[in-house]
C-alpha cells in the first residue's frame, strides 16, 4: 500500500495549501463582512450619525423651547407679536421694513 505522505512533492503541496489557508483567512479579516475595513467603514458612519443627532438634538431643544414659550403656561409677548406679524405678514406703523 503507498502512503502519500512519503511522495516527494507531498511537502511542496502541504506547504502550498497551507499558505493559501493562511492567505483566505488572512484577506477575510482584513476585508470580509466582519474585516478590519469594514469596522473602520461602521466606525465612521457612527461618528458622522452621532455629530447628526447632535444637532437634530440642539434642533429638538430649539422647538421645545419655542413651543413652551407660546404655550398657555408662558407666554412670550414679544416672541407671539413677531411670530404673529411673520405668519400674518404686517407690522406696526411705526416699523420700517427693509427686503
Amino acid at each position: 500500500m503507498y502512503d502519500i505522505r512519503h511522495h516527494p512533492l507531498f511537502p511542496i503541496a502541504f506547504i502550498g495549501a497551507m499558505l493559501m489557508l493562511t492567505f483566505y483567512f488572512s484577506m477575510a479579516a482584513v476585508r470580509g463582512d466582519y474585516g478590519i475595513f469594514q469596522r473602520a467603514e461602521i466606525e465612521a458612519e457612527t461618528r458622522k450619525l452621532e455629530r447628526k443627532l447632535t444637532v437634530l438634538e440642539a434642533d429638538v431643544a430649539k422647538m421645545e423651547n419655542l413651543t413652551r414659550r407660546l404655550s398657555d403656561e408662558f407666554l412670550d409677548l414679544d416672541l407671539l407679536d413677531a411670530r404673529a406679524r411673520e405668519v400674518l405678514g404686517m407690522m406696526r406703523g411705526d416699523e420700517i421694513i427693509i427686503r
